[in-house]
């Protein structure tokens, strides 16, 4: 049977789930699909090619319709929920998705719709943009953070002992630690998750309204003409 593209990104996000991301090579990826190299970049040509097609595949269950009679913070929030969804849906998701560049249908209509949600809120153009960046920024942050320090498959416990954590503040060094800690070592993601995406939220509603017109983009400017000597 021909090898199809979708089953490249299939396989490797397979691969992704076994074996992790740096273990995820195009040689493994190659033997797995049992393909000479030249075939598979045939249809990838490089590494960070297949990323962005698995970036993309990531979002495959995000472009779907926000529920009905949502506030445009409900729905920006909501965006940020299926995203980092999609990233824990996969070992080292957020590694993944964090610096590709993907032009693709799902990741364009995803990010039209985010923009749109903040655009429908009145803010401006550069604000709906800037604030849809905080929020993935923030988003895929905080779920590269969460992947970081999740047991590995087979590991009965995390990488973090908080048992470390409250030794180290129980000595009475460092006072405000020591009284937030209860609040530092909350188990809780998604709770936290939540508080930081309303934050930033609170600080867009308090974004003004009535910011000047985008400037329109600068054309080439005219080369200057050789000065002829006289």
């Amino acid at each position: 049977m021909r090898l199809r593209r979708e089953q490249v990104v299939s396989t490797a996000l397979r691969l992704l789930d076994e074996v992790g991301l740096d273990a995820l090579t195009m040689r493994r990826l190659g033997q797995e699909l049992n393909v000479q190299a030249a075939t598979l970049y045939w249809h990838v040509k490089n590494k960070q090619e297949l990323l962005d097609a698995m970036a993309e595949a990531l979002l495959s269950d995000c472009v779907a319709r926000a529920p009905e009679g949502l506030t445009w913070m409900d729905r920006t929030a909501n965006m940020a929920e299926r995203l980092r969804r999609a990233l824990l849906a996969h070992r080292d998701g957020a590694r993944v998705f964090a610096g590709t560049y993907v032009t693709q249908e799902n990741t364009l209509r995803f990010a039209d719709t985010w923009v749109g949600a903040l655009r429908e809120a009145g803010l401006s153009p550069r604000a709906a943009a800037w604030g849809t960046w905080t929020m993935v920024y923030y988003t895929i942050g905080f779920t590269l953070e969460e992947q970081a320090l999740a047991p590995l498959p087979g590991v009965e416990d995390g990488k973090v002992d908080p048992a470390h954590l409250r030794a180290a503040l129980a000595r009475g060094a460092y006072p405000h630690l020591g009284e937030a800690s209860t609040h530092l070592l909350d188990a809780d993601l998604d709770a936290r998750f939540r508080y930081g995406i309303q934050l930033i939220l609170a600080g867009l509603e308090a974004a003004p309204r009535d910011e000047p017109s985008d400037p329109a983009p600068e054309g080439p400017r005219p080369r200057r003409q050789p000065r002829r000597n006289r």
